[in-house]
């Protein structure tokens, strides 16, 4: 019998708040991130994992480790689940708004970002490693029968969906990742 495979996205940070954009830079929640990290372990407390993917940065880290506190779930760090890189666009603001940002793009028009930004990645980029990661790690786990957990961020969690759903980049957003909210794909 086939395993399950979720992701669940970190909770809020000061930078998603402030509509500032985060990508790779390494942003701690905040309480009310951390709030939403307690009311998911309170929620999904009777839903089996036999292990966890984390990304490594602490907005994820922390997450997970409260999600999972007091389970005895193995976790493994994957710098694979990072979230996209953004490069010099990484702390701008209201980058979802500003139509002058090149990497507003990502937001509008997914399906046309493939030119990855100066230091940063293209979205070929993103699925190329998320798609690695599913076919190394996570299809083979559910294969044998296990629960997998991949703790994540928006545009990485975004791009597994596509993977697992088979989704144009069209419909890369389409999921609406939201913070702490635990999507089943398998």
């Amino acid at each position: 019998m086939a395993g399950k495979l979720y992701v669940i996205r970190h909770g809020k940070t000061d930078w998603n708040e402030q509509c500032k954009l985060q990508g790779n830079t390494d942003i701690p929640l905040n309480e009310k991130g951390r709030a939403q990290a307690r009311e998911a372990a309170a929620e999904y407390k009777d839903v089996n994992f036999d292990i966890c993917y984390c990304s490594p940065l602490q907005r994820a880290r922390e997450t997970m480790e409260i999600l999972l506190e007091g389970r005895d779930i193995p976790v493994i760090i994957d710098e694979r689940l990072r979230e996209m890189n953004f490069g010099t666009y990484e702390g701008v603001y209201d980058y979802f708004e500003d139509e002058s940002l090149p990497v507003n793009v990502f937001f509008k028009h997914p399906e046309q970002y493939h030119t990855a930004p100066p230091e940063g990645e293209s979205i070929d980029d993103l699925m190329a490693r998320t798609g690695n990661f599913l076919e190394e790690v996570a299809y083979p786990l559910v294969k044998e029968g296990k629960d997998v957990l991949i703790v994540g961020h928006g545009a990485m969690d975004s791009s597994i969906v596509c993977h697992v759903k088979r989704r144009q980049l069209e419909d890369f957003w389409k999921e609406g990742i939201k913070n702490c909210k635990l999507i089943q794909l398998i």
